[in-house]
């Protein structure tokens, strides 16, 4: 049998029938959307997933961003996780610059395909979005407004249906949480009526850490000990019954870094700082609202708690109100919460302050030892040595300077030899001046 080049037809016919099948495939896709019910279409494209879905070996698991009015952690952690998955092949990303923070945040887009391998498990992400009919939803009561849904599909092959629920979804909490932590802006809160919880904020940049802050370094090492066995026990906080919460004196002369090792708890921690001055407080109402709006994962302040319990007029802030503040009831709202006080004089605290459970580790910071200057001579000046630290050493073991003198002296200019001469005149002096007073 022969073959004819007269059957088959030309190019332009197969142009002008795929136009026309184009236009036809447009034309009924238009159709359908303006004239076919939307339930209708729901129902024909469910069906249809369904035979999709018994014919796949894949599994889907679907995140939607909320379950009404409740916002679903797991979406915002996979969001954040996959955010750091991003890779030069994506070709559309989301940026955010979120209020008071300095780094751009990058989002996948939606309709991104995004794989990511866990235990040699492949897992397919995909971001959609939904229309919202808001006649089903008019009348349900806490009905939100939203006029779209967001949510993640989570493809995989069924038989890693374990590994996924209990590894996998937990691993990407986990990792959103050290992401969301590592990339945290550290705020400082302070006492305003007029913000959001009495509460206002700026963004906390005090340069101060562990490595910085002039103390005794076995004191230093203890209270770093403390703090994160203290961040690493919630599971012991919960079985013992007790409140996630820790309560730290600091006290000593003004100058000593009070202050300073504070903030350099912060930066260790990663927590935000609530200066709670107790003059500002009003009422011991005001004090327990004030405590509710304290976010978990912060440091509470008290500075001078002594004075500020003397000086409270007509009894504003009680001491019973206090203590309920410290370890009653009201404490409990919150977690992972630090409670910090300062004083220059611990003997003129009241005895039920300094008790365990409200007080459970007390610091002594004093004045600057050989050790504290050190530190400080390490940061200003950059220098581990000197043949002058033998005369500063001698001097330091009879004069009473804070850290915050020394700090003072150092600080007069950038040359070792000038500044540290500076300082064994500041401390002959006040070593003369003190015998002088003696005799």
């Amino acid at each position: 049998m022969g073959f004819s080049t007269k059957s088959v037809p030309s190019y332009e016919t197969l142009l002008s029938a795929a136009a026309s099948l184009t236009a036809s495939a447009i034309l009924l896709r238009t159709i359908a959307n303006d004239f076919i019910p939307e339930s209708i279409k729901d129902y024909f494209f469910s069906r249809l997933e369904k035979i999709s879905s018994s014919l796949s070996s894949q599994l889907t698991v679907v995140i939607e961003d909320s379950d009404g009015l409740t916002s679903n952690q797991m979406f915002h952690a996979a969001n954040l996780y996959l955010g750091e998955k991003l890779s030069s092949s994506t070709r559309r990303v989301k940026v955010n610059k979120p209020e008071k923070e300095e780094e751009l945040r990058l989002t996948t887009d939606k309709n991104q395909e995004l794989i990511d391998v866990f235990k040699g498990v492949k897992l397919k992400w995909v971001l959609l979005s939904s229309r919202i009919n808001q006649k089903s939803v008019s009348n349900k009561k806490n009905s939100s407004n939203k006029e779209e849904t967001w949510y993640f599909e989570l493809s995989f092959h069924k038989k890693h249906r374990e590994i996924v629920l209990s590894s996998y979804l937990p691993y990407v909490l986990q990792k959103a949480k050290e992401i969301r932590e590592e990339k945290k802006t550290l705020k400082l809160h302070t006492i305003d009526y007029n913000g959001t919880d009495y509460w206002g904020s700026i963004k906390l940049d005090h340069p101060a850490t562990f490595d910085t802050v002039a103390m005794d370094p076995e004191m230093k090492m203890a209270l770093i000990e403390d703090l994160d066995r203290f961040k690493s026990r919630k599971e012991f906080y919960r079985r013992v019954g007790k409140a996630w919460k820790r309560g730290y004196l600091l006290y000593g002369p003004p100058g000593t870094g009070k202050s300073s090792l504070v903030a350099a708890m912060a930066n260790h921690l990663k927590f935000d700082v609530y200066d709670l001055d107790l003059k500002e407080v009003q009422c011991n109402s005001d004090l327990r609202r004030l405590l509710i709006g304290t976010g978990n994962r912060s440091i509470i302040v008290l500075e001078d708690i002594d004075y500020s319990l003397d000086s409270a007029e007509d009894d504003k802030v009680t001491l019973s109100g206090l203590l309920n503040f410290i370890d009653g009831l009201w404490s409990t709202c919150g977690d992972e919460r630090i409670i910090v006080f300062t004083t220059n004089k611990k003997d003129r605290l009241d005895p039920v302050l300094l008790r365990p459970g409200r007080m459970d580790l007390h610091l002594h910071m004093s004045y600057c030892t050989f050790s504290g200057f050190k530190t400080l001579a390490s940061n200003y000046l950059q220098i581990q040595d000197h043949p002058t630290f033998k005369e500063i050493e001698r001097l330091l073991e009879e004069v009473q300077a804070t850290p915050a003198e020394v700090a003072g002296e150092l600080m007069k200019s950038e040359l070792p030899y000038v500044v540290l001469h500076g300082l064994i005149k500041f401390l002959s002096d006040r070593a003369k001046a003190a015998m002088q007073q003696e005799s």
